[in-house]
């Protein structure tokens, strides 16, 4: 019979709650923190003063942890590389999450993530190695986006536009949700409290891709003792999640005594694979927009095969319609006069191909006539929440020419196409 991983559990001197267990020779100390309490971070550092450890691992994918102790990282970004790459949305969403931080830190005086940054100094200051377990948040956030509706999902996005601006102070509850969770959980706590379909991918895919990384550092470093820092919220589902990954035969021991070597390996590797694994896209939108391209299209011929007048009329109309509400849409966004006249002229072009939005030229002429300044990257994360700063930052100008331009476009393209219908058939 194989023995699972034995678990202990206890509290500590401030309250949070710890488990300790064996993975295979390995013990592993599951520590739950609250990411807003400094007696967490007093917690991580008294742990590490006391007992011995060889790796401390911490709730951060790579990104997260490069923004945890680089704050100025964002300012650095390639904004050329951002909107070619379509990364637009992904950012807007990062802003959102600093932006909540932001409103902590004026609220409460409190940097979430400070147990984290303890855990990282401590480790760095005893020669231990760092492990990242939690998954990068872009994959994340993709696949939180994949497990919702079209609907729902514009509704996740402008819940994410509104919090970045939102000038309400953090209630409460807010608070204790993130003494148990962490912040991103409790940014999306509205929406993922009683939804299967947010909860799944936003809290227990982590808490199963958490497991699996430690035991993937486990089976190849061989690690004695390991400390994992992990927001309370996790503590129990990481804990689960350990003892379910089945070791391979042979590494079973006497009830209450480590087993006799670290296993499981493969099967970590494969669960880390299937939840780093992007969903594909739903076929349905490149369908719709390729039907549309026909509707339209056929449209076009069937007014000149009437009469040369009606082709050019209708030709006419969408390029009026489509390019007209592009030029408003980047205007509303305060784009450069060149910026708007460049909306105007892409968009009757862009939206009769599925692949390439108006938003990504606008946003690049405007990236190239207002190039940011330093002082626009360095307040970045401040400016972001403040409605009036987006249209004062450069960089967020940017941001919001690209989504306002793509927005006119996309309503150009129905308000164009009913239009010549109306044309063509009444």
């Amino acid at each position: 019979m194989i023995q699972e991983p034995t678990a202990t559990t206890s509290v500590g001197g401030n309250g949070e709650p710890r488990i300790d267990l064996w993975v295979g020779t390995t013990r592993v100390t599951l520590l739950g923190t609250a990411h807003v309490s400094r007696a967490s971070a007093d917690q991580v550092r008294r742990l590490l003063e006391t007992e011995s450890f060889d790796a401390v691992a911490v709730e951060l994918c790579p990104s997260r942890y490069q923004a945890l102790l680089d704050p100025e990282a964002l300012a650095r970004m390639d904004l050329f590389a951002v909107i070619r790459q379509g990364r637009v949305a992904m950012v807007v969403a990062s802003l959102a999450l600093g932006a909540y931080q932001q409103r902590l830190a004026d609220q409460f005086g409190i940097e979430p993530g400070a147990e984290q940054r303890m855990a990282i100094a401590q480790a760095r200051e005893r020669h231990l190695p760092v492990l990242l377990v939690d998954r990068e948040i872009g994959v994340t956030l993709k696949r939180v986006a994949a497990n919702l509706g079209w609907w729902r999902r514009l509704e996740l996005f402008s819940g994410l536009l509104a919090a970045l601006v939102s000038h309400e102070k953090v209630s409460e509850a807010e608070v204790e949700r993130l003494k148990e969770g962490d912040v991103l959980e409790t940014s999306f706590a509205e929406f993922a409290r009683d939804r299967q379909d947010l909860y799944r991918p936003l809290i227990d895919e982590r808490d199963r891709y958490m497991a699996a990384r430690l035991r993937e550092e486990i089976e190849r470093e061989g690690h004695g003792h390991v400390l994992a820092v992990l927001g309370a919220g996790h503590l129990k589902g990481v804990a689960r999640y350990l003892t379910e990954l089945e070791p391979p035969p042979g590494t079973g021991a006497a009830p209450g005594h480590p087993p006799a070597q670290t296993g499981g390996g493969d099967d970590a590797r494969r669960i880390i694979a299937e939840l780093e694994r992007l969903p594909p896209p739903s076929p349905w939108p490149k369908v719709i927009s390729w039907l549309i391209l026909a509707l339209i299209l056929g449209g076009f011929a069937y007014g000149f095969s009437q009469s040369p007048q009606l082709g050019w009329g209708v030709v006419g109309d969408w390029i009026l319609i489509t390019g007209g509400l592009c030029a408003l849409g980047t205007l509303l966004a305060a784009g450069h006069p060149l910026t708007v006249l460049s909306g105007f002229a892409a968009a009757p072009l862009t939206t009769l191909h599925p692949a390439i939005g108006a938003g990504m030229v606008t946003a690049l002429v405007e990236l190239w006539w207002r190039k940011p300044s330093v002082g626009d990257f360095g307040q970045l994360r401040r400016d972001a929440t403040q409605v009036r700063s987006w249209w004062r930052n450069r960089v967020l100008r940017i941001l919001l020419v690209f989504l306002f331009s793509n927005l006119g476009a996309a309503a150009g393209t129905y308000v164009a196409g009913f239009r010549i219908y109306d044309q063509l058939f009444s």
